[in-house]
């Protein structure tokens, strides 16, 4: 029985995102990670090109998708997990602690309807929850830092981290988010380089540092010798103080306000009014404008 899954990474260039199909081809079963839905937000337009591309992919391959995954409520895209489950009836999964992104989120929006409960998804997992991919066994790993509810899925050999760790030229996630903590991430990404050292490591962000064409895949190993943040920033306190001192000169991300309330409801677009469309909805100066 082999624990190495083929994964296939796909590229999307707008938000700079990684979606991947993670397969045991010998079972004929496959999982879907942080699939994107496409959103243009000059004109509002929404679109499944991203989506519908893995979903090909996988058909062409013959695979029965086991698993929808999503490693936390995104801040940059919206997710295509609610497009994919209804395309293919498997079911979704995200960290347990997405209960916590909810019931803040939902005050910033003023929902008071909204069920905070992460009922929107068919399981919610704990820290060391099992499951599988096909005959590939996969665990669940609390990896919060980014935000409040970021896991990481170990499936094999294979680690996917989202946020936490980019590709070591580009070090790590930013922690400034509401609910982000740098201490935390720290934790997180040492219980993540504390796996085997030939580990695969599988981001979900890459913007092509220095101008190199995007990559997703390095290994612990190489995390731990390069990564430009872990490997100067060697103390918690160090890190930490680095980390914060750069999230000070980040903007947000452009589509926090958009994102936010699309994939705390598991990537359900708002129901239409009664003219037959959608609205999002943006809270104004809840966030720390650029010229702050």
């Amino acid at each position: 029985m082999t624990h190495t899954p083929e994964v296939t990474g796909f590229y999307e260039s707008r938000t700079g995102s990684v979606q991947y199909v993670v397969a045991d081809p010998a079972a004929g079963a496959c999982a879907i990670i942080d699939p994107v839905l496409d959103f243009d937000d000059k004109s509002g337009a929404v679109a499944t090109a991203q989506a519908d591309r893995i979903l090909d992919f996988v058909a062409t391959k013959g695979y029965r998708v086991d698993w929808i995954l999503d490693t936390h409520p995104h801040a940059d895209h919206f997710s295509a997990a609610d497009h994919i489950r209804r395309r293919t009836g498997a079911p979704t999964g995200i960290g347990a602690q997405v209960v916590q992104v909810q019931r803040l989120w939902k005050g910033f929006y003023n929902w008071p309807d909204f069920p905070a409960d992460g009922s929107q998804w068919d399981r919610l997992f704990d820290d060391g929850d099992r499951f599988a991919v096909g005959s590939i066994p996969a665990r669940v790993m609390f990896s919060p830092g980014h935000t409040l509810a970021s896991i990481t899925y170990v499936i094999g050999d294979a680690a996917f981290v989202h946020d936490t760790l980019f590709m070591p030229d580009s070090g790590t996630a930013r922690a400034d988010f509401p609910g982000g903590d740098a201490g935390q991430l720290w934790r997180s990404i040492q219980a993540i380089l504390a796996l085997p050292d030939d580990t695969r490591i599988f981001t979900g962000h890459d913007y092509g540092e220095g101008g190199r064409p995007p990559r997703w895949e390095s290994t612990v190993a190489e995390q731990k010798a390069v990564n430009i943040h872990i490997a100067r920033y060697r103390t918690e306190d160090a890190f930490v103080a680095a980390r914060q001192a750069r999230d000070r000169t980040l903007p947000m991300p452009r589509l926090i306000l958009h994102s936010l309330q699309v994939n705390m409801n598991a990537g359900r677009l708002p129901d239409a009014e009664s003219n037959g469309r959608r609205y999002l909805k943006i809270p104004l100066n809840l966030l720390e404008a650029p010229w702050e």
